[in-house]
């Protein structure tokens, strides 16, 4: 069954997650709308750039993953619910926790070894992997996956795709 320690992990992963998606979608225009004076503060421009699909595949899994996290959540604090259906929930939960820690693996060492933004899914054994390139390039996509199973030790059925 769900401690109390486990809950508040949920609620702040969620949270996180939520302001993650908030920050994404926050607009130029609604940063300009701030009216902060040059003079008062010397800001340095930075510019962030990443490709709009990447962006749109991230936000569209994080509302699925917010959605489906507070489905469990619901569940699990159900008074009504059967023991059986709280400990699904938590197993669920669990699993959601495994996938996102290895989505951040597998795009964090795509970032160092390849220099490229990406997009990971991951669907039990199935992993697909979307680049942020519009190169489609055999030899990358193959060098990819051989170093995404790396990180695996058994076999993952990995799918590369270019946008």
């Amino acid at each position: 069954m769900i401690n109390k320690q486990n809950l508040w992990f949920i609620t702040l992963f969620s949270l996180i997650m939520v302001l993650s998606i908030y920050y994404l979608t926050i607009t130029d225009d609604t940063l300009s709308n701030l009216n902060i004076d040059s003079s008062e503060t010397e800001a340095s421009e930075v510019v962030v750039s990443e490709n709009d699909t990447i962006v749109a595949l991230k936000v569209a899994s994080e509302e699925e993953l917010v959605a489906k996290i507070n489905e469990l959540e619901d569940i699990l604090l159900n008074n009504s619910s059967s023991i059986a259906e709280k400990n699904k929930a938590y197993e669920d939960l669990q699993e959601i926790n495994k996938n996102e820690a290895s989505k951040e693996t597998i795009e964090k060492k795509i970032k160092e070894e390849f220099k490229l933004d990406s997009y990971v899914a991951i669907n039990g054994n199935n992993i697909t992997i979307t680049i942020a390139s519009i190169k489609h390039d055999n030899a990358l996509a193959n060098s990819i996956m051989r170093s995404v199973q790396s990180l695996f030790s058994d076999n993952k059925y990995i799918t590369i795709k270019f946008g």
